[in-house]
């Protein structure tokens, strides 16, 4: 569950690179700003929709607030913890964690009034990652099921920023055609670029394609075991507006479960926080299997931030299009309806 925070909506920020109507819709949803093991009894400040946050552990409870005390402006990551509650390194204001000023050094007798509050976002920990919404009112985490089933070894690939817009990189994630070009050095053949067709489906979460070739799934340089003809099965399911899911069928049952789930840190920057299931391997070196996604992720990293324009267009007019891309289509049409603008700058 969430923790209780303070009922106070935020507002789109004076200086925000997005258009404050697409501000508005994004800041509904839920988002990762950091992994579980970065957050410890230490302020550590993160940026989320050009909202300046700090998060910090205050016993068993993660705590994500606007890194800001409320006397003077100064930013609470330059503070420390005292206990559960979070100091202001400027004149020792001390907050606990649900938000509410809990003394004041200069001033210890006097009574404290209920407007010296920080204001506190909900949070939840799941996938070894701290989740936070700035106005949801619902939960909207994807479901990534195979976190911690004890058939699945699980990890954190390396956290990259990216210098573009979330949109962009997410429907990266989603292109198939890109494969024989893009990852040639990692996994794929600039022989082997056909794209079969396809199907996309509307789900009540977002976008489902199942999406079957012979582009294998098994890096470069290692043998390859699959038969002869094998097809393999990419299962992609998308949780708009910035989170998409792809599940890897490898022969003999094998799965690979893959979360691209990004923190729009601003318009044109992207935090990519990527958990990785699988039921093969189990032994496996994380160290290089976080080595090789690194590899794949620094390809695509290239092209984002490359891309123009920059910002991920809605009209569909904007590009041109072929049939492989119907998922990124689909998913386009799923961010207007949404309320996004044409120049979705994400």
């Amino acid at each position: 569950m969430a923790m209780a925070f303070t009922e106070k909506r935020t507002s789109c920020p004076t200086e925000c690179t997005f258009t404050e109507t697409d501000w508005n819709v994004l800041a509904k949803y839920w988002y990762p700003v950091a992994k579980s093991e970065d957050v410890m009894n230490k302020p550590l400040p993160v940026k989320l929709l050009d909202v300046e946050l700090v998060v910090y552990r205050a016993g068993d409870k993660v705590v994500v607030a606007r890194d800001l005390c409320v006397h003077r402006g100064t930013p609470l990551s330059m503070g420390w913890m005292d206990g559960e509650n979070i100091v202001c390194p400027y004149h020792g204001f001390s907050y606990a964690p649900g938000g509410q000023c809990v003394a004041i050094p200069a001033h210890p007798e006097a009574k404290i009034s209920p407007r010296l509050c920080l204001t506190v976002f909900p949070s939840v920990d799941r996938y070894g990652l701290i989740w936070t919404t700035l106005n949801g009112e619902e939960e909207t985490v994807p479901p990534f099921p195979k976190w911690g089933d004890a058939g699945y070894v699980s990890f954190i690939a390396p956290v990259i920023d990216i210098n573009g817009s979330a949109g962009r990189q997410v429907e990266g994630f989603l292109d198939v055609a890109h494969f024989a070009w893009v990852h040639t050095a990692t996994f794929a053949d600039r022989h082997n670029a056909f794209v079969p067709s396809y199907k996309v489906t509307r789900t009540g979460s977002g976008i489902h394609t199942d999406y079957l070739s012979t582009v294998s799934n098994y890096p470069k340089g290692m043998k390859d075991p699959s038969p002869a003809g094998f097809k393999w099965l990419r299962e992609y399911d998308v949780y708009p507006p910035l989170t998409a899911r792809l599940v890897v069928h490898f022969p003999d049952e094998k799965q690979l479960w893959i979360l691209n789930a990004v923190c729009p840190v601003s318009a044109r920057k992207t935090r990519l926080f990527c958990p990785i299931s699988q039921n093969f391997d189990k032994t496996l070196s994380v160290e290089d299997a976080c080595a090789f996604n690194l590899r794949i992720f620094n390809e695509d990293r290239e092209m984002v931030e490359n891309q123009k324009p920059e910002e991920l267009p809605l009209d569909l007019q904007t590009e041109a299009h072929i049939m492989a891309d119907k998922t990124s289509i689909a998913y386009r049409r799923l961010l207007k309806e949404m309320g996004l603008g044409k120049q979705y700058t994400s």
